[in-house]
């Protein structure tokens, strides 16, 4: 039987950040589900705070109040360290500037978050193999990033972000320094992803284009959920 909880259950969720002498809200008593399998997109203005709510999402930051369950894990009790190895086996990412190292090649990239693990050697390079295969760039597993165009170094950090086999895929304007051809062809990956391999993914997006892929749109404004 299916398992019908959300992926992503949030439930009163702020958050705010200190300036100066006071804090400054961001985001105000969010609550959301997120279905497992779902590929989901969040809107909104400059300052919105779809960013910041994409980072808590993924681990990076902690909310002032509320929770945040993840696969049934309530990830605002994890401490600092709980949370990096949490990050590493259950989120992938996907961001804007590719964050590829510049003195490793394409395979090299995407083997980077499978050095950690116990797999060997020939387990590393089979995952590797397959997952460049998928994104459509087996021939160029031997280039570096400055050899690569930005739709091609956006898949491989596609690649990269699968590679560990996540719980959810968060993409922060995946598109945004692409052109249209580029943007088209990640987003065409990012639904197959989705569609093929079930993969929950959680994309931050400005681009009305973009968000058309997802299977739901939400809207935050001021720091508040204000359409779905």
């Amino acid at each position: 039987m299916a398992d019908a909880r959300p992926i992503v259950a949030i439930a009163h969720l702020s958050k705010g950040y200190r300036r100066g002498g006071e804090v400054v809200p961001v985001l105000r008593d969010i609550t959301l589900d997120i279905a497992r399998g779902e590929f989901i997109a969040l809107m909104g203005p400059s300052g919105s705070g779809k960013s910041t709510l994409l980072n808590l999402i993924a681990g990076i930051d902690k909310p002032d109040s509320g929770t945040l369950l993840v696969g049934g894990e309530d990830i605002t009790r994890l401490s600092e360290a709980e949370l990096a190895d949490w990050r590493a086996a259950h989120v992938g990412f996907v961001f804007q500037f590719y964050n590829l190292m510049p003195v490793l090649d394409a395979f090299e990239n995407v083997e980077l978050p499978l050095m950690l693990t116990s797999l060997s050697r020939r387990e590393r390079r089979a995952r590797v193999q397959t997952a460049l295969a998928l994104v459509g760039l087996s021939d160029r597993m031997e280039h570096y990033p400055n050899e690569l165009s930005g739709g091609q170094q956006q898949r491989v950090a596609i690649a990269r972000a699968i590679i560990t086999d996540p719980t959810i895929i968060v993409a922060d304007e995946p598109t945004g320094d692409l052109d249209r051809k580029s943007a088209e062809e990640v987003l065409a990956l990012l639904r197959r992803l989705n569609a093929e391999m079930g993969k929950t993914i959680i994309m931050v997006s400005h681009d009305p284009h973009a968000v058309e892929s997802a299977q739901r749109v939400t809207h935050l404004d001021k720091g508040e959920l204000v359409a779905q």
